[in-house]
């Protein structure tokens, strides 16, 4: 009898951790309204502990990519789920901005960073070596559905549970569920294929660009500003869509709903990120991204009736995590498979960190202006300059890497 292929089991393993990862992260975004007036704190105090969120995240992303290039996934993503579970949960004891700032800020974004989507795109990648791409984003996809049903049921219960008891279920949930999935079923690296043909995919090639190679192409900081302002725009929609949404008349209950179908929207988009990255290359998805983001924006601008904010929302969400699965094919094609690790989780480094300054940003404009106009237009102007960036990006290796035996010299 035929035996599964594990790279399916590794691929709903990751698809289960980013589901539950996606869905805590995303209610903070739900929970901001309730959280100000219950806490008497303002949108841009609250949105600092999401800025400080990305910011730890995004450091710890570079040494969880040196720890998943070294040690066990199984391990790393554990660990790191543990500590998320406890950051999330704890949020329901929050009284103080501090607190707040100490639990969501740094403790399940240290969690967070360490079972995201770099460590587990690398999990993924490392076990499909055809449809990369397309294996990638049905992982990513877990995102999208996460919000979808997490944020949904949140917005359902919100009423009857309160936002306290919402973060402490989300703790619990993935105490019993994410980490024993993970200590049960990840694995590290694929083995090589038998000669029948059974088992999973060769071991990904072992030479290795120079470092300082890597820092000073042209392409990588291309490649790091098209990410930092994707970062940007992703983090201020989802940290002030819901806030936004119910200052211009859409009740709490739409509102959070809406939020949600975002997730829903996100799906298509990823997996028709991937399938596109494996057909033409990372490139084409990440301008449509783009492209699409500037009518969102120039929208929300011309127009704030709730017809319009749906359709910001919906088409905003279609774009939401079009370029996670291209962070793992884009340095996989430029650096090469043995800093996978590392330079994922510097893209994501980067994105994260721009993405604390748009969440912290909309705050700022809210209290300062009274609305959100002004990072619209910002937001718009952004999505033009991304997609002129993104045509110069060339997606091949940056400089022919060091030959891993010296004795047999690449041709």
């Amino acid at each position: 009898m035929r035996r599964i292929n594990y790279a399916w089991i590794i691929l709903a393993t990751g698809f289960t951790v980013l589901f539950f990862s996606s869905g805590s992260r995303f209610a903070f975004g739900l929970l901001l309204k309730p959280m100000s007036e219950d806490l008497e704190l303002s949108r841009s105090a609250l949105s600092l502990a999401a800025t400080c969120f990305m910011i730890v995240g995004a450091v710890t992303m570079p040494f969880v990519g040196r720890l998943v290039d070294s040690f066990s996934v199984r391990k790393v993503v554990s660990v790191a789920v543990i500590i998320a579970s406890v950051g999330i949960g704890l949020m329901g004891l929050a009284e103080t901005q501090w607190q707040v700032i100490l639990l969501y800020g740094i403790i399940f974004a240290i969690g967070n960073g360490g079972s995201s989507v770099g460590p587990i795109g690398v999990m993924i990648s490392r076990w499909f070596e055809r449809g990369r791409g397309t294996a990638t984003s049905a992982a990513m996809s877990g995102n999208a559905l996460g919000q979808l049903v997490i944020i949904t049921a949140l917005a359902s219960a919100l009423v009857h549970i309160g936002w306290r008891n919402a973060y402490i279920t989300l703790g619990i949930v993935n105490l019993i569920i994410v980490v024993p999935l993970v200590i049960a079923f990840a694995r590290p690296n694929p083995e090589p294929r038998h000669s029948d043909g059974t088992d999973t995919p060769q071991r990904p090639e072992t030479a290795t660009l120079p470092a300082k190679t890597i820092f000073t192409s042209r392409q990588l900081w291309l490649l790091l500003v098209v990410y930092a302002i994707c970062g940007f725009h992703d983090f201020f929609v989802a940290t002030h869509i819901v806030a936004f949404a119910q200052d211009k008349g859409l009740t709490a209950a739409f509102s959070g709903t809406l939020y949600a179908f975002m997730g829903l929207l996100g799906l298509f988009g990823v997996m028709s990120a991937g399938i596109l990255a494996d057909r033409f290359g990372s490139t084409h998805p990440t301008v449509l991204c783009f492209l699409a983001r500037i009518a969102c924006f120039a929208l929300i601008i011309l127009s704030q009736s709730a017809l319009a904010i749906v359709v910001f929302a919906l088409l905003y969400g279609f774009t939401f995590l079009i370029t996670a699965p291209l962070t793992v094919t884009f340095a996989g094609s430029m650096f090469g498979a043995p800093r996978l690790g590392m330079m994922s989780g510097i893209i994501n480094m980067t994105h994260h960190i721009a993405g604390g300054l748009g969440a912290l940003i909309g705050g700022i404009v809210f209290d300062t202006r009274g609305s959100y106009d002004a990072a619209f237009i910002l937001m718009l102007a952004l999505s033009v300059i991304a997609t002129a960036l993104t045509f110069t990006i060339r997606e091949r290796l940056i400089s022919q890497p060091y030959p891993l035996h010296p004795a047999h010299p690449c041709s």
